[in-house]
């Protein structure tokens, strides 16, 4: 194992109230046995469940759920929140030196972590391109909650990070019919990116055997409903916080014995619980992502000291973004030191 002595300085992004963050400066003990010193290279920015943390609306009953795994501080604020990080291995056991790494961590350019917490980048997937591993493993585990199969009439409904990502899994697929649902009719050329067919609500197709809700919307959930076929399966990807939804039970829903599902992607899905773990459920997200077209949902890229502004505009609307990356600088950047 490769140690150094000293202390690192490292720099991380903290959520102190809402709508409200900041970097702060810490310093990094030597790695011990088992562990590894990473340098980030990008995070992104998972924008639902991140804006949900920036404006205070964790719901107290889940905190403890919505931890992330190497957060720090707790909900409402302070919190070191955030789980899309890549990075290189500067430190720790030979057979990791060197390594480009995914881990789901916080927004921060260097941290310790345990080996086991690391999933190594295959040499023919970028590091860029690999901060999306965390939402491939979420599209990955809805599938696996939702079991599509050969025929099938699929609809996912809400064409933003996740839905895309659901779609552009299931486009592989040899299903009998899959649409993209979205109620903005710009998300049309995502869908041509992604070469799945788009629909307006109003105009989608009935009787799906599955919809695949993602649009964080009452009004989502609702047209999913009408959508799906008799003794179909509804499954839920959003998470609505603190927000209240209400649903039409009455009316046809237990006549056409309709199922809603939720999948969440804080342990895996029951179909494979048994078969499979998390690092292997990551292991397979990474893999994925060797293919280009996983590129379209990386819409924009600022650097590591913008990252406070960034999120308040994500926040306010005035940046639109899939996923927006976060770059840290390299050692040699004399920018690192103003960051710190």
């Amino acid at each position: 194992m490769i140690k150094s002595e000293q202390q690192t300085p490292a720099t991380a992004y903290w959520t102190v109230g809402p709508e409200k963050g900041e970097l702060r400066r810490e310093d990094l003990p030597a790695p011990g046995p088992g562990e590894a010193l990473v340098r980030a290279l990008y995070s992104g920015i998972s924008k639902g469940t991140e804006l949900v943390v920036h404006n205070a609306r964790v719901p107290e009953c889940v905190a403890e759920q919505m931890a992330a795994p190497h957060q720090e501080g707790s909900f409402p604020s302070p919190v070191k929140f955030g789980y899309l990080s890549v990075g290189i291995v500067e430190e720790g056991p030979a057979d990791w030196q060197g390594k480009t790494v995914f881990c789901l961590h916080p927004h921060q350019d260097r941290y310790i972590v345990p080996v086991g917490s690391l999933t190594a980048v295959p040499e023919n997937v970028p590091a860029r391109r690999a901060v999306l591993t965390g939402t491939v493993e979420t599209a990955v585990n809805g599938l696996w909650e939702a079991g599509p199969r050969l025929g099938d009439r699929v609809a996912v409904l809400g064409a933003g990070l996740v839905g895309g990502m659901v779609a552009k899994l299931l486009g592989a697929f040899p299903l009998g019919r899959l649409q993209l649902i979205d109620v903005n009719p710009a998300k049309r050329a995502f869908a041509d990116a992604l070469g799945v067919e788009f629909s307006h609500p109003d105009d989608a197709l009935p009787d799906c055997d599955i919809v695949i809700h993602c649009s964080a919307s009452q009004e989502g959930l609702e047209r999913s409903l009408q959508l799906v076929g008799d003794e179909g399966d509804v499954i839920e990807m959003s998470w609505y916080a603190d927000r209240t939804v209400t649903l039409p039970l009455g009316e046809d829903f237990h006549a056409r014995r309709l199922s809603i599902r939720a999948s969440q992607v804080g342990v895996v899905a029951r179909a494979r619980r048994h078969r499979r773990t998390n690092a292997d459920r990551l292991g397979l997200a990474v893999s994925l992502l060797s293919d280009p077209g996983f590129d379209v949902f990386l819409t924009g890229a600022s650097a590591f000291g913008e990252l406070p502004g960034v999120v308040q505009r994500l926040s306010e609307g005035t940046l639109d973004a899939l996923c927006h990356v976060i770059e840290y600088p390299a050692p040699e950047d004399p920018s690192t030191e103003a960051t710190r």
